[in-house]
């Protein structure tokens, strides 16, 4: 009876908050009372907000703004420039249907019961050995670094 009481008393002042205060009541809050622009003078909302701890900064840059129709025409001028564009669509559908049919082939692994522990636990194995191999020793890193400066070589076409 006690554990119920107190669980009502709690709720009651956490929606008690939440309500807008009259001047004819008085309710306790354990919460800080927010502030709001209309009842609370502008000297005592300045002061509130350095004393906050998050920071927002706005800037009236133009680089950051966003133009749709300089995003259309930089689109176009590059479909343009493309040379084998059956080739492209052809890509693109293909790796719509591979991210689809990836999709079902998880949802249909997760259903199974035991299964996605497992894969779980996989996953756990080969980064501990990933770290252990790669990670963990200097001669390991250095390999690692060799690997992958060789495999961006071999990408950009310059070996």
């Amino acid at each position: 009876m006690a554990a119920a009481a107190s669980t009502s008393m709690a709720a009651t002042a956490v929606l008690m908050h939440r309500l807008p205060a009259t001047k004819h009541a008085v309710v306790f809050s354990p919460l800080p009372n927010r502030l709001s622009l209309s009842s609370t003078p502008f000297k005592q909302l300045k002061e509130h907000t350095r004393s906050s701890q998050l920071l927002v900064k706005a800037s009236s840059s133009d680089e950051t703004s966003l133009d749709a129709n300089e995003l259309f025409t930089d689109l176009k001028e590059k479909w343009d420039a493309v040379e084998n564009k059956p080739t492209v669509i052809l890509y693109g559908g293909g790796a719509i249907v591979a991210v689809w049919l990836a999709s079902t082939v998880v949802g249909a692994v997760n259903s199974v019961p035991l299964l996605p522990k497992i894969m779980e636990l996989v996953g756990l194995g080969y980064t501990g050995w990933f770290v252990y191999r790669y990670l963990l020793f200097k001669s390991g890193r250095k390999e690692l670094t060799t690997d992958i400066e060789a495999i961006k070589k071999k990408i950009a076409g310059t070996e």
